[in-house]
């Protein structure tokens, strides 16, 4: 079936629900980052206070730039249970959405200074280390770990006490030695060394993938009901997320030999340069491809418990594997 547009030309109607879609997912993409930026500027300390340059390198780290890719991920989560009428888990989905994306600023932080992957450009502007000095971008990297945990330890923040402590333990777990700093600690150690795929990947699902990870279940953790198949749907997240994970880190690869310094916001062809393993490497560059496409098609089919209330996954989903091809 077919409609006229308004130029005179034949539209499907498959295409303009296709369409619609696309649209209202930029428009609940493009509030939750507004609403985001909005609750990082409340909670950030003011640059004013002192110490003032730590406090403005803060800010400088963690407003205006990314996507919030786990953010929107930490939101879409939430909404698989929240009771849009009641809103009554909307401030505990905020923090969450913060402390990931706080979290992730810090990594940032420390990820570029020259200890580390030694890169001078960030989300298209200069690093922390670069805008400010190494000893100061340590110490931002510290304070931002640090609030992060504030946020989500502060007092009634959860009506169940076991819920906030839940919430604790799965970024905790996240940001550690076995999660994203131990990933760190990997990929430093193997510059130059050939690893297998499944090497490479224990590397991702740790330095990558464990905050993916993170914010999808402290989004499911801040709003779950507790019905008789939380468990199911909770694996079934879980499924999901560590598969977008790892999808999030081929697709990363691939742009670093595809895209280029502008579009990425960092320095282009960096990891080919710097003679670390990737997926490009290993496998190949549209091997790469289908791998990324094989993990967002499990990604995907793990959604199916939900049905149409994960649409905003589904399309999150989508929205990874687009970055690139």
């Amino acid at each position: 079936m077919s409609t006229t547009a308004a130029n005179g030309t034949a539209t499907n109607s498959k295409d303009l629900t296709t369409q619609n879609s696309a649209q209202e997912f930029t428009v609940w993409m493009q509030s939750k980052q507004a609403r985001l930026e909005l609750v990082l500027d409340q909670v950030l300390p003011a640059a004013t206070l002192a110490p003032q340059k730590l406090h403005s390198a803060m800010r400088y780290s963690s407003l205006g730039g990314g996507k919030r890719v786990r953010a929107l991920l930490c939101y879409a989560a939430a909404e698989l249970y929240a009771d849009e009428a009641k809103q009554t888990t909307g401030n505990i989905a905020d923090v969450a959405a913060c402390a990931v994306e706080l979290i992730h600023a810090y990594s940032l932080v420390h990820d570029d200074m020259p200890c580390m992957d030694d890169d001078d450009l960030r989300r298209g502007k200069p690093s922390c280390h670069k805008q400010y000095d190494d000893a100061t971008a340590l110490l931002v990297g510290d304070a931002l770990q640090s609030l992060a945990f504030a946020l989500l330890a502060q007092p009634g923040l959860c009506t169940q006490a076991q819920t906030q402590l839940d919430m604790l333990n799965i970024l905790a777990l996240a940001t550690g030695s076995t999660g994203m700093a131990g990933g760190q600690a990997i990929d430093l150690a193997s510059v130059g060394k050939p690893l297998t795929q499944a090497e490479l990947e224990i590397m991702h699902s740790l330095k990558t993938g464990a905050l993916i990870q993170a914010a999808i279940l402290l989004g499911n953790a801040s709003s779950q009901s507790l019905t008789d198949d939380a468990n199911q749907k909770t694996a079934a997240l879980n499924t999901y997320a560590i598969n977008i994970g790892l999808a999030f880190q081929v697709v990363d690869d691939i742009l670093d030999v595809e895209a280029d310094t502008s579009t990425l916001g960092k320095t282009a062809g960096k990891d080919l340069d710097s003679n670390k393993p990737t997926y490009v490497s290993i496998l190949g560059l549209e091997p790469a491809k289908r791998h990324a496409q094989q993990l967002y098609t499990a990604a995907v089919a793990a959604l199916s418990p939900f049905g149409d209330k994960a649409i905003r996954l589904q399309q999150l989903a989508d929205f990874i594997m687009q970055r690139s091809f």
